[in-house]
């Protein structure tokens, strides 16, 4: 596709700062220039574009006598695709439903309100942002985001939005339940290590000889129960002109695991055998994303992006996890 005309009346630098979703909100019939990306970085409009069921793990397995082929799915799912999808994972449906429904009320509220909280502060324990990164990209994406440092809890939590009235009861509960997740899900990888051939798995294993020491496995927990987690909330609004940027760019996450929920709206792509494939969302099921820190030695890299669409309105809950 050539280059776009007749783009109509230009937003100013400060209502891109405002956000997609500020902008969708006033009519915009075309795409601005600057969330139009280069021709070769556009996503490609096919008419079947490929879709990819990934590994759906049973964590209710890993509970019972098939937690040794559990363990081996997860290890396996992490080192052929970098993903994989669970259900039966210990998040309450209610605690669920609830961040989402709090999620999108949020983002229902008036530019006005939503504006209290933009921040350019990268490290506020609250931030109402847009783009990827709006301080640093050039082509900016068709994404809003709010931000919620989650530790320490008794100190940022007075800090998270007052507005919809119970947000902050409502993602304080999905903080604890998504770090108890996370924390099943290190110990079944760490154990899926112990037992694979990896490279990295070979540095976690004793020399011939030696006794395993439990106690370093529980020293490892112990540091991940202690570790960050920042949990974001991500919208996206329908997009005039969707073949021509964006929701998320290609990126891996940075940390050891990323928890993704997703709504019913399809657009998250991850990138398997050198093709962009859709992954379909399966329902009260999470996507679990393997991190940078934790991808050495298991996957060369989970790489992902978020495409835009037309006449939905997409949301996902994503719960990033590290050490300090």
């Amino acid at each position: 596709m050539g280059a776009v005309k007749d783009q109509g009346t230009t937003p100013t630098e400060r209502q891109f700062q405002h956000g997609v979703k500020h902008l969708h909100q006033t009519g915009l019939k075309r795409l601005p220039t600057k969330y139009i990306l280069p021709i070769q970085d556009r996503p490609r409009s096919e008419p079947t574009e490929p879709s990819l069921k990934l590994p759906v793990i049973d964590l209710e397995q890993l509970r019972g006598p098939s937690r040794r082929e559990a363990v081996a799915s997860i290890a396996n799912a992490c080192e052929r695709y970098g993903f994989f999808q669970v259900v039966n994972h210990g998040v309450t449906r209610g605690v669920a439903e609830g961040m989402v429904d709090a999620g999108r009320r949020f983002f229902g509220m008036p530019f006005e309100e939503r504006t209290k909280y933009m921040s350019a502060d990268m490290f506020a324990p609250v931030r109402c942002g847009t783009s990827f990164n709006q301080r640093k990209d050039n082509v900016f994406s068709w994404r809003d985001f709010l931000k919620l440092t989650c530790e320490p809890m008794p100190d940022v939590l007075a800090h998270w939005p007052a507005s919809p009235a119970d947000l902050r009861k409502v993602a304080a509960a999905y903080a604890e339940e998504t770090r108890d997740l996370f924390l099943v899900l290190m110990e079944a990888i760490l154990e899926g290590l112990h037992g694979s051939n990896t490279e990295e798995s070979k540095k976690m294993k004793p020399e011939e000889g030696d006794d395993v020491d439990d106690d370093d496995y529980e020293d490892i927990l112990e540091k991940f129960k202690n570790g960050s987690q920042l949990m974001v909330v991500n919208c996206f609004p329908p997009c005039p002109e969707p073949d021509l940027t964006l929701g998320m760019p290609p990126h891996s996450d940075y940390g050891f695991l990323t928890l993704l929920l997703q709504d019913e709206v399809e657009g998250l792509q991850i990138q398997f055998q050198e093709n962009w494939v859709t992954v379909e969302p399966i329902e009260n099921g999470f996507v679990v994303n393997v991190g940078d820190h934790l991808e050495v030695g298991i996957h060369e890299q989970a790489t992902l992006r978020k495409i835009s669409l037309f006449n939905f309105f997409g949301l996902s809950w994503a719960s990033f996890h590290t050490l300090d």
